[in-house]
C-alpha cells in the first residue's frame, strides 16, 4: 500500500511547525513534502534587530533541511491549486513550472504587507515583513547618516537624518526604538552638523502605542520611546508620500527619505483563488482547522480564519504565537485523518502574554499576566525568544554578548536595493535580482523597480541590452525588418512570443494572473505589471543592477561604437570572415553574419547622414534621476 501524500505549504510559524510535527508523528509512513520559496525558516520577531545591526542575518533563520530532515523540500511558489484534481502548481526560482500532487494539503502560506491607498505610498515606502527588506533597511538607515556627516547642507542633513516609520505596532515600535538607537550610535562616530542628531517618527491612527496590547505595557513603551528622542505622534498618519517626504494628515509635511511601511499584514493572496468561503481575505475553517466540505484540505496561520473558542464569535489574531499553536494543532489533525495518530483535537488557546523588545536593557512584558518593564523585562524578552527558536540559540546569545561590550558595525553591504524590496511585492521574503526569474507582479498598484528605484542612488535597473537602444532582447537579422521579440519568462520556458509579428512586444501576465495561474490578458504595452525588459521593469542580465550593457555609458565599449575596440568588418579592424577571405558570421547584429545570408552593408560612416558624432551618448529613454537622493 502507498504511502499517502501531504504537502504544505509555506514554512513560516505554522507551516514549519507543521511539518515538524507531522514528521515526529507519521515517522515515515507518509511522504511529506514542503513547497516554500526559500531554503530556511525566518524567525521574524527578531528582524528589528538585524536592521539594528545587533544580529547577522543568518542567525535568525533556520535551515529547512537540515531541521526537517524526513520532510522533501521543494523551492518554489504557489500559483494555482486544483482542488478537484488533488495538484498544486508551482513556480521555483528560477523560472521553471512544476506540479504536486497530493492527499491532504496544508495552507500555511502566511502573510504579506498590506497596502492603503495613500499616493506615493507604493512608490516611496518600503515593508518589513523579510529579511531581504530588514538587510536593504540596514543598508539605507547607514548610508543616509553618512550622507548626512558629509553634507554642507543643513536642509539635505535633516531630511536624511529623518526617519519615518508608520505603524505602532509590534513591528514598527520595535523598528523605531532599534533604529533609534542605531543611528545615534553611527553620529557619535561621525557627527553631524552642529546641533543636529537622527529624528525617528513613529505614527499610527490608533490612540496609544502598542493598542493590541495591555494599556501599562502600551504606557511603558510610549514612556521609553519618548524618553529615547522617538517622536511618536498618535492619531496621525501619512496623507501622501513623495520623493522629498510625506505630508501628513494634520496637514505638516515633513522632509525626509526614509519611509518604513508596519502598518499591518493581509493574508497572501493565494486563498483568494480557491473560491471558497473568506473572512477578511482569510479561509474560514473549523475548530480542527479542516475547510468544511474538503475533507482533504486545511488552513493555520495568517491565512485561516480560526474560531476563537475562548470569545464565541470572533477569530484568532494573526500573530506568531498563534501560528505556531495552530501548526501542531493542524499536524495533529492531519495525522489523525490518514489513521496515523490519535484523535483530532479542536484549537483552544491560552495567552501566555506578550514581550516587546525596545533595544538595550528595555522591553516591555507581561508574562503569565505580570507586568514588567525595564532591565526584567529585557531579560524575560530574550529569554523567551531563546527558548521559542528552534535552532541558533547559542549564536543569537553570542551576537548578544558581542554587542553589549563592543561597538556596532555600521556598514554598507550594498547587497539589496531599493527596487528589488518593493513595497507590493506579493514574496516580501525573496528580493527581485536581477535577471532572475519573472515574479508576481502587483498588477493594481504602480510600484516595483521602476517607482521604488526613482530615488535610489544605483541607478536605472533597465537599461537596453547591448546593441538594442530601448529595447529588449530583440533579434534582428540583417537586412530584414525587426524581428519578433519574446518576454523573457518566454525565452526561459522555450515558448514561442505571443504577439503579432512586427509588433515588437510579447504577450505578458499580471501579478494576479501569473500567481494564480490565469491566461495573460494584456501586452507588454497595457499589462499593469511592468515587462521586464521594460522601463520600469525588472532588469535582465545585462542590465544596470547585475552587468552594465557594453555600449552604455559606464560599461565597457562595444566593439563597433567610438571609443571601442574597432569591429572587424570596420576600416582599421580585422576583416569579418564573411568579407572577401573570411567565414560567414551568425545573423546577429554586431557579430558575425549568417553564412548564407546576403553580406550587409557597412555603417556610415562619420560623414554620413545620420550618424551621431563620437562621445558619450545621453539617454533619453529612461528620466535622469541623478539629481534624486535615496529614498
Amino acid at each position: 500500500m502507498s504511502r499517502p501524500r501531504i504537502l504544505i505549504v509555506g514554512a513560516g510559524f505554522a507551516g514549519y511547525r507543521t511539518a515538524r510535527t507531522l514528521s515526529r508523528l507519521t515517522r515515515g509512513r507518509a511522504h511529506i513534502t514542503l513547497l516554500n520559496p526559500t531554503d530556511y525558516f525566518l524567525y521574524l520577531p527578531l528582524l528589528p534587530q538585524v536592521a539594528a545591526g545587533i544580529l547577522e542575518p543568518r542567525r535568525v533563520t533556520v535551515s529547512l533541511s537540515d531541521s526537517l530532515p524526513d520532510v522533501r523540500l521543494v523551492l518554489g511558489e504557489a500559483d494555482r491549486i486544483d482542488l478537484d484534481d488533488g495538484t498544486l502548481h508551482y513556480t521555483g526560482p528560477e523560472g521553471e513550472e512544476g506540479s504536486l500532487s497530493y492527499d491532504r494539503l496544508v495552507l500555511a502560506a502566511g502573510s504579506v504587507n498590506k497596502l492603503l491607498p495613500i499616493p506615493g505610498v507604493a512608490e516611496h515606502a518600503h515593508g518589513f515583513r523579510g529579511l531581504p527588506e530588514a538587510l536593504y533597511l540596514r543598508d539605507h538607515v547607514t548610508r543616509q547618516v553618512e550622507l548626512a556627516a558629509s553634507s554642507d547642507d543643513p536642509k539635505a542633513c535633516a531630511a536624511r537624518c529623518t526617519f519615518v516609520v508608520v505603524g505602532a505596532g509590534y513591528t514598527g515600535t520595535e523598528v523605531a526604538a532599534h533604529g533609534q538607537m542605531f543611528t545615534d550610535a553611527q553620529v557619535r562616530k561621525h557627527p553631524l552638523r552642529r546641533g543636529m542628531r537622527p529624528r525617528w517618527m513613529l505614527l499610527d491612527v490608533a490612540p496609544r502605542v502598542l493598542p493590541e496590547m495591555d494599556e501599562k505595557l502600551s504606557a511603558t513603551a510610549d514612556r521609553v520611546l519618548r524618553q529615547r528622542g522617538v517622536d511618536v505622534r498618535m492619531g496621525t498618519s501619512v496623507k501622501e508620500a513623495t520623493h522629498d517626504g510625506v505630508v501628513l494628515t494634520d496637514g505638516e509635511f515633513v522632509e525626509t527619505r526614509t519611509l518604513v511601511w508596519c502598518v499591518g499584514v493581509r493574508p497572501d493572496p493565494l486563498v483568494e483563488s480557491l473560491g471558497l468561503p473568506m473572512e477578511k481575505g482569510r479561509l474560514l475553517v473549523d475548530p480542527h482547522l479542516q475547510v468544511p466540505g474538503r475533507p482533504e484540505l486545511f488552513a493555520c496561520g495568517d491565512v485561516a480564519a480560526v474560531p476563537d473558542l475562548e470569545n464565541p464569535g470572533s477569530y484568532t489574531p494573526m500573530t506568531a504565537q498563534h501560528a505556531w499553536r495552530h501548526g501542531k494543532v493542524a499536524a495533529e489533525n492531519v495525522a489523525a485523518s490518514l489513521g496515523l495518530g490519535g484523535a483530532r483535537k479542536p484549537y483552544r488557546h491560552r495567552d501566555l502574554g506578550f514581550v516587546v523588545d525596545l533595544g538595550g536593557a528595555k522591553a516591555a512584558a507581561n508574562p503569565l499576566g505580570v507586568t514588567l518593564s525595564g532591565v526584567p523585562a529585557g531579560a524575560v524578552t530574550r529569554g523567551y525568544h531563546l527558548a521559542a527558536m528552534p535552532g541558533n540559540r547559542v549564536r543569537v546569545a553570542a551576537d548578544w554578548l558581542l554587542d553589549a561590550v563592543l561597538p556596532r558595525q555600521a556598514v554598507q553591504l550594498g547587497l539589496v536595493r531599493s527596487w528589488s524590496v518593493p513595497l507590493d511585492t506579493s514574496s516580501p521574503e525573496v528580493a527581485r535580482v536581477a535577471g532572475g526569474p519573472a515574479r508576481r507582479q502587483g498588477a493594481d498598484v504602480r510600484s516595483g523597480p521602476g517607482a521604488a528605484l526613482a530615488a535610489d542612488t544605483d541607478g536605472p535597473p533597465d537599461e537596453p541590452a547591448k546593441g538594442q537602444p530601448g529595447s529588449g532582447t530583440t533579434q534582428v537579422r540583417p537586412g530584414s525588418g525587426a524581428a519578433q521579440p519574446r518576454s523573457e519568462a518566454e525565452t526561459a520556458k522555450g515558448r514561442p512570443a505571443a504577439g503579432p509579428p512586427g509588433s515588437g512586444h510579447g504577450q505578458l501576465r499580471t501579478e494576479s494572473e501569473t500567481a494564480k495561474g490565469r491566461p495573460a490578458a494584456a501586452t507588454a504595452e497595457t499589462a499593469h505589471g511592468p515587462a521586464r525588459n521594460q522601463a520600469g521593469g525588472e532588469p535582465t542580465e545585462k542590465q544596470p543592477g547585475a552587468e552594465p550593457a557594453g555600449n552604455q555609458p559606464g560599461g565597457e565599449p562595444a566593439k563597433n561604437q567610438p571609443g571601442g575596440e574597432p569591429a572587424k568588418n570596420q576600416p582599421g579592424g580585422e576583416p569579418a570572415k564573411n568579407q572577401p577571405g573570411g567565414e560567414p558570421a551568425k545573423n546577429q547584429p554586431g557579430g558575425e553574419p549568417a553564412k548564407n545570408q546576403p553580406v550587409p552593408a557597412p555603417p556610415p560612416g562619420p560623414s554620413s547622414p545620420g550618424h551621431a558624432a563620437p562621445g558619450p551618448v545621453k539617454r533619453t529613454d529612461v528620466p535622469d534621476d541623478s539629481a534624486k537622493g535615496d529614498s
